[in-house]
Parts: structure tokens; sequence; C-alpha cells
């Protein structure tokens, strides 16, 4: 140090006296700096600061181009004042050499010191660096520097006491003024302001920048600096939110570094690295993915065949690490909040070391005054940067967690488009939604307390440091309790961490169930089994609540150890300290210091633990993550081959399986298909017809031979696949609108009435599912969508079973046959109509998953083998049709295609069914916390408040306690009253710990009864909803109350309460302590007050509305997900993956949207409020000083300790207040559903109904009429028909004429507008719907099965013993199938019942009307699914089972109606004809020409 000081001192050619005395700068009333400190020290600090910055500043510009910005005037302005500054530097160097000549010449007799040759010379050469920097940021797009703001800061402070050191030299000692160095220096100083002013400013945005493409561009990217460190930018949309609820259109674009399209593939990519770095090298093979152009007609040039050819499965060595694959893409990034959290960590020790200062300032009355100012100055300065500093390590950390989740819901999403059958069935809907909801959410909860890892222990051992300093080596006393604490908490981490597991599971468990549940709502309502699926959600709730409890009474303890952790501590060390020794004096110093330091390590000590815990349940979600990532995608590897260019599709020895260590479901599979056939593929149930469609798309698991398929495929699903879209967007599918040819296919596949009939055309909305469409209607539209896509190759996986037979007749000339659309193409169609068959070039028959028999139909029928056996058995004798019913046909749809397409456009909004999440707006009103009260209890929520209240007041009067032990005065170097001071100190601290556990466990146990409360309730209200209110409300909706607000409500509001009334009686405590010990503060409290309370009001209203629009914003993305889940299949056969990743990362990206500007506020917030209570510990200091005479130092030690907690506790009183607000909001959306319109009661208290009724099933439908809406007409009207017990009806007509309505009406699924139903002399309407309901049988037409047993899918109740089910599965034809599971009854059916087949799941409809047994059953379609012998079988077995019975039967197929009573003609939803089959056909009306279509006459 010494040497440092003689070099100075030569440079300013002094020896004595040195560059720096402290006896004329601290210990003097008007303190000032040595000339050559000023000359020396003060000139080159900012030059130094300039020239380290410099180089690494200008690789970061070089590197981060942003285009460059034309030259403004802002920018001319800065140029020319660094220009005059490097001329005023200049001016003083010229000036120097001018005095050295005179004193040379001898004019002078002054010496001349190196000092002013050297500094200006230096300055000047900085101020051309600095000018040269402002030119190059200009260049490179910069429109607001932080480097060069700084530099100009630091400039000036350092200027500033030269500055007033000049002004006092002027006044004292005139005569040593130099005139031309007073002038530079002054017009310096000027020019210095001026660029510090200007630096302040942001300049125009840089040309072609990605920003100026966007709409509304986030302000961010051009705010100045001054602006983005105090977030200052946010400021108009906070404005904005307070005058008027914000709304979507004034979120603004994210930034570019932010979306979905930058962020993910970073991701995918280092993922994908990963991957690459734990396979073994490979088998070499070929692959080239190339696929056909879409429309290549078989005329044209040839197209190019792929093939699926099989892969070995690498060994793995390890494990990928997705940790890994996060760290190296977020981690850069991440980096920088590491550095933020160093220089705050440091900060938070200078509060304490200032409150020693200034207890000593008070204590030395001999310490001028201007010293205890200089204090809290320093105090407040460096509490401002410590907050800055902190709100920018935040700000990092969230967006880095925001970039996150973006990358992990993209990343799953991409996933879920690839992933293989057998990954499908370990990872299922409820775990991948949860995995983007929750979990994701866990993981950006996590990156705000990461870098604590290394963080806690640094704070530890500073704060032992300061202590050691303090109290010596009493602080090991303190150390040994904190020792103790760390397994403690370790212990409750760990135990924690596993009760959040078995949280984790229940809760995947009850999401798959509820999304089945909400799923299959129409099954469960037709069958009354909602009491039963509400029992066993209840069932997994209750044990998820049972360990929700179980984490209660930990985080009690843990809340317990978090409080008094520092007590003990702070007791153990002033014990030891005043126990080992007589003459240790406990005074304000040491007490209050210490206080303030083990208040720090309390934060540091807690998190630790908490942090690992949440580490460890992180590693969790991680491996669950890894596991979805890591399953096995699809074999889409393919190659190209060059030979067999005569066959569209070949398979060579195919074996084939839905997982690879499956028993193969194809076996022996040899097949060449040649460009442009028509091959039909039959066989019974469950035979591996959908399954051989399912290999040729790559959907199955290739164990041995090869598969090629020439150019495009387009694919129509078994069960068509709906998107919630208009029905044009439907049909179109992102390809390229074509009017002719759209006209055309909407045609082709009959679907011109159903436009006449949809209130909006092509432009209706079809809700999710297609639920607003019938059964044939979503096969037409499934069909439409292939036949519009125009490929090589199309797959039809029965698409003609749910539509009526003349329409399918339609749609097979004009689509499928030998005269259709298609006809060039190559069509593989699976079907079970054998009047087809004749015009198919190539018939497949297949058995048990082989081709058994192949050939033409003439043939097979020649060979005379078991399929010519199964069509003579089956087959009507077909009779040569004239052509006038489908001349009519056809000639009504020209003219419907002249009516419906010639018509504008209908008004779109007419067509609308679903209604989006909306975003309530204002205050969250005060009956919503009313609600939560009384779901906790009154009394239990007056009993918490009270055991707060008991607790602060006990840490209060202990903390006061303290401070008047501290003014005890000493008697021979000892205080005499210790040991009842230490006494009463201890039990005040025992009695803070019993109220912190009381209140902890009350308040915890409240959040969990009101978690089941409201629960239960929105259960119960979401099933005791009608039909429609389904069709409105998306999936998503529902499934994110049950998920993501039912999460909230459960884990996140209890501890939000605890946190806000810590916090909200920690301020009040506070306010108390500082009035108590300086009065003037009650001055400063109450404009601070009203600047916190409005600051508090204006960041609420944003607050609040941005977390409504994000909540709103997130359903879609589950909706859309859900959505493509169930469409995977269809939308990899088109290739549209593309497209759809694009869908869903828009809605990411519309969901981060309202996301982004809520953390930003957050640290709007932070910084205003942090100020807030920076003024309050200044003018705390401030006026402790200017009443020194009169304040002993314990009351002012405990004055500012207090103020010094006063700012955190502030912060975070506004961020409860508004978390519980934002947070409450789920409460409101959880408690809206019991508003809307509910079904009526499920069953009346007095029920009148006789036993075992209906006894004769007599149906008599009076005037019947129904409508769907409000503002529709009416679907089905004027309908009387009189139905006798035992009679079997025939309902028929065509798609659209209200067949499915007359059962929704039976059913009271929807209920009547007009009219009456009467069964067995009952009016129905008068009936509970259970009761009802439960009393008669529908088979569906979409068979829908549920995740559970077998068993519990045909009985959930269990009200029948083995034997009946055993029973109704032989009638059901069942009976061989189940035998043979390894399970049997038990057999574990997949979600949505996957794993059996389309028909085979009819088939197990079938055994549960079976099981039932009532007098009246309805089939809806039922056997559209199976195949003519398995019909048959079904059909016989109605017939003999049901034969007392009144049977109801919707029937495409008419030759199952043709033995019936009675057959019931619906037209345009009213009753046509009404009589015997045999009288109908003679008397020559619509049934006539039905039956003539399907060959029956």
């Amino acid at each position: 140090m010494l040497n440092e000081l003689l070099c100075l001192s030569v440079i300013c050619h002094l020896i004595p006296p040195p560059p720096q005395d402290w006896n004329r700068t601290w210990h003097v009333g008007n303190p000032d700096l040595t000339q050559c400190f000023q000359n020396t020290v003060l000139v080159w600090v900012p030059c130094l600061y300039l020239w380290v910055c410099a180089p690494i500043y200008f690789l970061y510009l070089k590197s981060h181009d942003r285009g460059y910005i034309c030259m403004t005037h802002l920018n001319r302005a800065k140029t020319a004042v660094g220009f005059l500054l490097w001329i005023v530097c200049w001016a003083d160097v010229f000036y120097s050499f001018w005095e050295r000549s005179q004193h040379d010449s001898g004019a002078s007799s002054s010496t001349q010191a190196p000092v002013n040759l050297v500094s200006p010379t230096m300055l000047g050469i900085t101020m051309l660096l600095a000018t040269l920097l402002t030119q190059y940021e200009r260049l490179k797009g910069v429109q607001s520097s932080g480097v060069m703001l700084n530099f100009w800061l630091v400039a000036v402070l350092c200027a500033t006491v030269t500055f007033r050191s000049k002004i006092i030299q002027a006044i004292n000692e005139p005569l040593t003024v130099c005139v031309f160095r007073y002038t530079t220096f002054y017009i310096y100083y000027t020019l210095l302001l001026i660029s510090l002013l200007l630096s302040a400013l942001s300049d125009q945005p840089p040309l072609f920048s990605e920003a100026s493409k966007d709409a509304n561009p986030c302000p961010e990217i051009g705010a100045s600096f001054l602006s983005r460190i105090s977030f200052w930018w946010i400021t108009g949309l906070i404005v904005t939110g307070y005058k008027r609820p914000l709304e979507q259109k004034d979120l603004w674009c994210l930034n570019s570094e932010d979306r979905s399209q930058r962020v993910v593939p970073q991701l995918v990519r280092r993922w994908n690295n990963e991957c690459l770095k734990v396979k073994r090298p490979e088998e070499k093979t070929l692959y080239s993915p190339k696929k056909a152009p879409r429309g290549e007609r078989k005329e044209g040039v040839p197209v190019e065949e792929s093939e699926i050819l099989i892969m070995k499965t690498p060994q793995k060595t390890r494990e990928p690490s997705l940790f890994w694959a996060l760290c190296l893409t977020f981690g850069p990034y991440f980096l920088i909040s590491s550095l933020y959290k160093i220089i705050q960590d440091i900060l938070m020790f200078v509060g304490p070391n200032i409150l020693r200062l200034l207890i000593q300032f008070v204590n030395d009355s001999s310490a001028p005054s201007w010293q205890g100012y200089f204090y809290t100055a320093l105090l407040f300065v460096c509490t401002c940067f410590q907050t800055l500093i902190l709100q920018k390590y935040f700000h990092v950390c969230f967006v880095t967690g925001m970039r996150l989740r973006t990358a992990i819901v993209g990343a799953v999403y991409r996933k879920a488009l690839v992933i293989s059958n057998a990954a499908r069935r370990t990872s299922t809907v409820g775990e991948i939604v949860n995995l983007m909801s929750v979990d994701a959410q866990r993981f950006m909860d996590l990156i705000t307390y990461i870098n604590m890892i290394w963080s806690a222990p640094l704070q530890v051992i500073l704060a032992l440091y300061f202590l050691w300093q303090n109290l010596g080596p009493s602080v090991l006393a303190g150390v040994a309790v904190m020792v103790l604490m760390v397994p403690i908490n370790g212990v409750i981490a760990m135990k924690t961490k596993t009760y959040q597991v078995a949280q984790m599971k229940s809760k995947d468990n009850r999401i798959k169930l509820m999304n089945e549940v909400l799923n299959g709502i129409k099954v469960l309502k037709l069958y009354a089994w909602e009491l039963a699926f509400k029992d066993k959600v209840s069932a997994i709730r209750e044990s998820e609540l049972r360990v929700l409890k179980k984490a209660a009474y930990l985080g009690a303890i843990s809340t317990f150890t978090w409080v008094c952790a520092p007590f003990l501590v702070a007791l153990s060390t002033f014990t030891v300290y005043v126990m080992i020794d007589e003459r240790n004096v406990l005074d304000a110093q040491k007490a209050f210091v210490s206080l303030a330091l083990f208040n720090i390590l309390r934060f540091p000590l807690n998190m630790l633990p908490m942090v690992i815990s949440s580490m460890v349940q992180v590693g969790v979600l991680i491996r669950s993550g890894q596991q979805i990532n890591r399953s096995n995608n699809l074999s889409t590897n393919q190659s190209i081959c060059k030979f067999n260019r005569i066959n569209s599709i070949s398979i060579e020895d195919g074996v084939f399986s839905w997982c690879r260590n499956d028993a193969p479901t194809l076996k022996r599979l040899s097949v060449r298909i040649p460009d442009g056939s028509l091959v039909a593929v039959v066989g019974h149930v469950g035979s591996g017809k959908s399954s051989l469609l399912s290999a040729l798309l790559g959907e199955m698991e290739k164990l041995e031979g090869s598969v090629s398929v020439k150019g495009s495929v387009a694919y129509v699903p078994q069960q068509a696949w709906i998107q919630n879209a208009t029905l044009k967007d439907n049909i179109v599918f992102g390809q390229e609108r074509k009017e002719s040819w759209y006209h055309r296919v909407v045609e082709a596949c009959a679907l011109l009435p159903d436009l006449e009939i949809l209130p909006a055309g092509d432009g209706t909305e079809i809700g999710e599912k297609g639920v607003n469409l019938s059964g044939g209607q979503k096969q037409r539209v499934s069909l439409a969508r292939a036949v519009y896509c125009d490929c090589a190759v199309y797959l039809l996986d029965d698409p003609l079973s749910a539509v009526d037979a003349h329409v399918g007749k339609h749609i097979f000339e004009k689509v499928v046959g030998p005269q259709g659309v298609l006809k060039d193409r190559t069509r593989v169609l699976v079907t079970h109509g054998l009047s087809f068959l004749p015009q198919a070039d190539l018939i497949l028959v297949m058995v048990e998953g082989e081709i058994t028999e192949r050939g033409s139909y003439l043939e097979l029928m020649a060979r005379d083998g078991a399929f010519a056996e199964f069509l003579r058995t089956y087959a009507n004798k077909e009779q040569e049709d004239d052509e006038s019913g489908d001349i009519c046909y056809l000639h009504h749809h020209h003219q419907l295609a002249r009516e419906v397409l010639g018509k504008k456009a209908k008004n779109a909004e007419v067509g609308r069914i679903t209604e989006a999440d909306k975003a309530n707006t204002g205050r969250v009103k005060l009956s919503v916390f009313w609600e939560y009260m009384k779901a906790i209890g009154v009394v239990l929520s007056c009993v918490s408040i009270f055991l707060f209240f008991s607790h602060h007041f006990a840490s209060l009067f202990s903390n006061y306690w303290l401070s008047l032990w501290t003014d005890d005065p000493v008697v021979n170097g000892t205080q005499p009253s210790r040991e009842m001071r230490l006494g009463v100190y201890g039990a005040l601290g025992a009695s803070q710990g019993i109220a912190v556990f009381c209140y902890s466990i009350s308040v915890s146990i409240g959040g969990i009864l009101a978690s089941r409360y409201l629960h239960q309730s929105m259960l119960y209200n979401v099933l005791r909803s009608p039909m429609s209110f389904f069709e409105r409300t998306p999936s998503g909706n529902l499934v994110n109350r049950f998920s993501k607000e039912t999460d909230t409500i459960d884990s996140i509001i209890p501890s939000i309460i605890k946190m806000f009334m810590g916090s909200m009686f920690n301020v009040v405590g506070s306010c108390v302590v500082i009035l108590i010990a300086t009065p003037l503060v009650a001055i400063i409290i109450p404009p601070l007050g009203i600047l916190y309370f409005f600051v508090q009001r204006f960041y609420v209203a944003s607050s609040r509305q941005l977390k409504r629009l994000e909540s709103v914003s997130r359903s879609p993305v589950y909706t859309h997900f859900n959505e493509t889940l169930l469409g995977a299949s269809v939308i990899r056969a088109f290739g549209e993956q593309e497209r759809f990743i694009r869908e869903s990362d828009g809605r990411v990206d519309h969901n981060q949207k309202a996301y982004y500007p809520s953390i930003v506020a957050n640290r709007w917030l932070a910084v205003r409020l942090e100020f807030v209570g920076n003024c309050i510990v200044m003018f705390a200091a401030l006026f402790a000083v200017m009443a020194r005479e009169s304040l002993s130092p314990g009351i002012m030690g405990l004055s500012i300790s207090y103020a010094l907690q006063l700012t955190a506790s502030l912060t975070w009183l506004v961020r409860m207040s508004s978390d519980l607000e934002t947070n409450i909001v789920a409460v409101e959306r959880v408690k809206e559903y019991e508003d809307t319109e509910k079904e009526a009661d499920w069953r009346h208290d007095q029920s009148s109904l006789p036993p075992g009724w209906p006894t004769a099933g007599n149906i008599d439908i009076r005037g019947f009429g129904l409508r769907y809406r409000e503002d529709q007409e009416l679907a089905v009207r004027n309908i009387t028909v009189a139905i006798h017990g035992g009679e079997k009806v025939g309902i028929v007509g065509r798609t659209g004429a209200g067949k499915s309505s007359l059962t929704l009406g039976l059913f009271r699924i929807i209920e009547a507008c007009e009219g009456e139903i009467h069964i067995d002399g009952v009016n129905i309407a008068t009936l509970g719907l259970h009761e009802l309901r439960s009393r008669i049988t529908i088979i569906p037409q979409d068979p829908v099965l549920f995740s559970g047993s077998l068993r519990m899918n045909l009985d959930p109740f269990d009200g029948y013993s083995d034997e009946e089910v055993w029973r109704a599965l032989e009638l059901s034809h069942l009976k061989s199938f189940v035998s043979g599971l390894p399970d049997k009854l038990n057999h574990e059916c997949s979600e949505g019942g996957e794993n059996l087949s389309l028909g085979q799941r009819q088939l197990v409809c079938l055994a549960r009307a079976l099981l039932r047994k009532t007098k009246i059953l309805v089939l809806d379609e039922a056997t559209a699914a199976v195949d003519l012998e398995t019909d048959n079988l079904i059909q016989s077995t109605i017939r003999t089972q049901f034969d007392d019975c009144t049977v109801l039967t919707i029937a495409h197929r008419l030759n199952t109606i043709m033995d019936y009573t009675r057959v019931l003609v619906l037209d345009k939803g009213e009753m046509a004809e009404f009589d015997s089959p045999s009288t109908l056909i003679t008397k020559r009306g619509i049934f006539y020409k039905m039956a003539k279509d399907s060959g029956l006459v």
C-alpha cells in the first residue's frame, strides 16, 4: 500500500503530504480529498472502467448484430459532445505543455507536476474511445447502452467530488486558482452532465430489425438502459390495466428469442445429440425419407416408392440426460443470473455493517454529524442498488423458466406426434397433459431458486464470518444449533418429496379418469353411470387428500423450524456469550447487528433443504419427461426402392405387432397391389383388417419382412376423427383451397343435404370430437377430407358402415367404385358391405391376422371356399335395379348443389357452438373470498387469525425485550439482571414456536377441507350438466379446472395465505417499532403509505387481469393437445405434422404473451415497493441520526434492524396480496359451474314408480318435438306413435332425419319442447333421470370403454355375480375371446378401450345390455362396425334374449329389420311412414326406395 501511495506522490510531484490525508478527509467537520487524489484516482477510475469493458463489449457487439441505426439528432449530439470533450482534454494537455515551456524559459517559478500531463492525455484518449464506441453501437443497432451510461455516470460522480473541491478552494484560497484549468474543468463537467443525459435516452429502432415486423412489438427492445433496469417500459400497459381491464389485443408480441420457433428446436437438437451420444454405432441402413408429391396421377411421372425398413434396436450404454440437454440449451443465458446473485449476496451484508457503524456513531458523541448522514446516504444507495440487482436476477430467472416451459411443452407435443403405440400404453394422456401443465410449472418455479445451491453456503459463510467478528467463539453455539437443524430439515424435505410423488401419482390417475369421463360423458348419461364414476374419482381424490394432509403436518414442522431456527440460534449464541464470561456485555451493537445477521441466515438455511427437495422432485419429473421423450418413435425410416414399378403396395413376408414384445397381430402377410386397383378387405370382427391398414401406415412394429407404399397416402379411420374447427376446415385440412374440386368432393361424399341442415353451411363450427354431427356425417366428412387431399393411395377403414344404405351406395359409386372420383387411385377398402364386393379388383379374406383367401369376386366364388359359403349364407339374392331410385336421389343432389353452394356464406356466428374460456374482469369479488372461508369453516378461520396475531405479538415483544436488555446499565463491567432477561427472552421464543406450529396446522387443514369441498361440488356440478354444456365447453377447459386450478387450491392458496398473513403482521409490527423509536417518521409514513397503496392498486389491477388472460389462453393448448393425441394416426398419414406443430407453437406463444408481461409487472412492482421500503429505512436512520442525543442505542438498533426487514416484508405483502387475488381466481373458476344450467334431478325423494317398472314396455309418443339449442329449429316434430310391449320397431331415414334425436328424447338427454312420451302409462318427464335411464337400455352408435378392468366396464356398480357376467359374455359371443385372455374378466382395457377392436367394443356394449336386461332396448346403429356373420349372431341373440322386450333399432342395414313388427320412417324430423315392412314395400314410398337401393326388393 505504501509503495502505491509513493508512486502517486511522485506523479503528483509531492513527497509530503501523502496523496490522501485521513485527518483532512474523515476526522473533520467539513471533509475534502487531497488535490493529488483528485487528479489521479478520480480521473483514472472512469478511464480504467472503459478500457477494461471496451474489448469485451466490442466482441459482444460483433456477435450480436441487430441491423444499423441511421444517423439521428441524438447520435449527432452524442458524437459532437464526445469530440468537444476530447478537445477540452487536449486543451488541458497543450496548456500543460505551454506551462512547461514557460517554466523551461524561466517565465514561471512553479514546478510542473507530471499528473497535469498524464491525466488529461489519458482522459482525452478515453473520450475518443467513448465517441468511437458510440458510433460502433449505432452501426450494430444498439438503441441504448448500459456500458456507456455507466461510464458517464462514474465520470460524473468522480468529477462531482472535484467540482465541490474546486468551489471550496475558490472560496477559501482564491489566489491559488488557475483560471484556464478552472474554465476547462467547468466546461468538461457540463459536457459530462450532457453526455450522461444523452446516454439515458433511447435511439430509434434499427433498420431491418425483427421487431419492426410485429404488429404490436414489445417496447422492451427499444427501451433505454434506465428504463430496462427499472422496468419503466411496462408502465404504459400497467396504466392501461388500471384504467380498464386488459384485453388480448393489448398484449405485445413475444420477443423473437422467447418464441417457440426459436426455443423448441434448440432443446430438440440438444436432446437428439444426447440420444446420439449414448447409442452405439448402428448397422448401416439405407434411408432417404422422401414423400411423393400430392396428387400424382397414375398416368403421370412414375411415383418413386418408399419402403419402411426394419432397423436393429441400438444397444444403449447409458441413459440420455434430459437435464444435461436443458443445461446446454438454457445454461449460458441463465449464468448471467448467477453473476447478479453473487453481487446481491455481497450487498446483503452491507446493511448490518452500516447498522454497526450507525450504532457506533450514536455511542461516539465526538463523531462529526456528517458521518451519520453519510452512513444514511450510503445505506440508501446500497439498498437501492441491491434492489435493482436482485430484480434483474429474478427477471433473468423467470425468462429462463418461461423459455424452459415453452421448450418442454413444444418437445412433448412433437414427441406425441411420433410416439409408438407401445409407448402410448406406458404414458397415458393424463400423464402427458400433467407434464405439460403442472410439471412444466414446477420446472419454472425451481429455476428461480436453483442458484441457492451455491448461494446459500456462500451467505452462511459470510454471515458466520461477520458474526465471529461481532461475538467471537460464542457463535459456535449458534452454528451447532444450525447443524442440528439441517438434518431435521433434510428429513422433512425427503419425506415431503415421497408424499409429493404419491400425490402426483394420484393426480395423474385422477386426471386420466376425468379425461375419460369427459370423453365418454354421453355414455355415462345414457347408462346412468355418473354416480359410479363420481365415486371412482372421489376415491382417488380422497387418497390424494390423505397424502396432502400428511404433507401439511410435515409443512407445519417445517414452518416451525423456519421461524424458530433463527431464534434458537440467537438464544443459544447470546446465552453462551453472556454466560462464559461475566465481562461479556450484550450491548446494542452486538445484539442488533447479530440479529440482522441471524435474519439473513434464516433464508439460506431454510431454502437449502427446500431447494434440494424441489430438485429431487424435479428430478422425478425429468425422469418422467425422459421416459416420454425416450419412448420409441414409429418406424418412419424409409428407403426408396428403384425396383417394383408395377405395384402400388407390396408386403413381403410381413409380420407385425402393436408392441415389439407382444405376440404378432398380423402373420405371414404377402400382398402385391397394382396401381389404380380397388382392393376389398373382409373378415370377422378382430380378424386384423384395421391392423393391416395400420401396418401400411407404419403405425405397427414390423418384426419381419418389408413393406412398400408408392406415393402419398390418405387414410379414413374406422372411427372418424373430427377437429374442433369449421366443416370446411375439416375437409380442406390445411391444403390449398380449390373451389371447383371442393364442390365436387362435397357432392361426391353426399354432404350437400347436410350443408343445408347445418346452421352456417360449411362455415358451421364442429364441436370437439364432432359432437354436433351424427355418426354418418362424421364419417362422410372424414372421407371428404381424404378425397380432397388427392393422394396416390387411399386406405379406407370401413367408411360406409355408419351411413344409410342408399347414401353408402351413392358414395361407393361416386367416390370409391370403378366410376368414382378415385377411379385412377389405389384404394384399399375394409368393408362389411357385401354388395360392393363384385366391383372390387381384388378381395383379401382375413382370419386371425392372416390372409386366408385372395382373388377377384368371381375367382373366390369359383373356388367355392369359406368365403363363397359365407356369401351364400348372408347375401340376399340381388335383383336387377331400375335406376329410378338413384336418378331421383342424384337429381335431388344436383338441385341442392345449386341451392347450397349458390348461396352466400351464412353468418359464421350462427355456426359457432363451442365457447372459449372467458376471462372475468375487474376485482375479484369479496364473495369469492367468503366462499373460500366458508369452505374452510368460519371458526377455523378466526382461530388461525388469532394464532397469527399471538405469534407476531410474541416476536415483537421478544425483540423489544432484547433492546431493553442491551440498554441495561453496566455495573462493575457486568449487567446484573442478565439471567432474568435471558429467561424471559427464552420464554417469549417458546410461545412464538407454539403459536407458529398451531397456525400452520390450522391453515393447512383448513386448505384441505376447502379443497375437498370445492372439488366435490365442481365434480357434481359438471356431471349434473346437460349434454349441450359438454358440446359447448371444450374439454381442455374442464381438464384445466380439474388439473391446474385444483392444484392451485390444493397446494398454492394455503401457503400464500400463510405468507400473506405473516408479511402483513410483519409490516404492521415494523411500523409500530419504528414509530415508537423515532416518532418523526410519522411525518413520512403517510405519504409513503399513499405511494405504496397507489403502486399496489395499479399493479394488482393489471396483474390480476394478466393472470386471468394467461389462464384462459392456457386451456386451448391442452384442448389442441388432446385433439392431436386422438387423431395422431390421421395427422401422420396425411403428413400434416408440421402444420399441427405450428398451430401448437402458436397457442403456446399466445399463452406466453400473457405470462411475460405478468412476470415483468412483478419486477416493476418490486423495484417501486423496495424503493418505498428503502425510503423508510433511510428516514428511520436519518431521524435516528438527528435525534442521537435523546435516543438510546438499543432502541435505535431495534428500529433500524426492523426497518431493514421492512423492505422485504412490504414487497412480500403486495406480492402475496396480489398472488392471493390472482390465485383465488382458481376458486372463482371452479365455482363457475355452479351457475350453469343443470339437468333434471337424478332421483326424486318420493318415487311413485311401481317396482320392476316398466313391466310391459309400451311406449306412447304424443306430438313429440325437440330442438338442440334455443336458437335452432325443431330437430324432431309432430311425432305421434304408439308402440306395444314386445314389439320390434325399426327406425330408418336419411342421415339428419332425426333418428338419433328421437332416442335422445326417449332418454331425456335432450328435453322435449313439445308433446310427451309415456312408458307403461308413466310420463317420463315426471321421473328422475336415473330412474328413467337405469330402466331402459341402449347399445350406442359409438362403443365407449373406460380404462379399467373388463368387468368394471360391464358392471361398474358391482351389481351382478361373475356367473351372470360370463353368461352375458357368452350370449354376446365374447366368451371364447375373454377366456383366452390371461386375466379373463380382470383384463385391463386401455384408455378408450383401444386394445380391443371396434367390433369387440360393440359386443362389450351388447353384453352390458344383456346384463341389465330391461324391458326396453334401443339399438343405435349398434351393428354398423361388425361383419355380417357377427351381425347375424347379434340379431339372433337380440331376438331370443329380448323376445318379450320392446326393441327400437336405428338401422342402416335394412336386412336386419325386415322381420321386425313395424318400421318408423323419418324424413326431415317428421314421421313419414309407420307400418310393417311388407305393407310399406307395397306402398312403394320412401322405405321401398331404400330397400331397393339395398337390393332387398
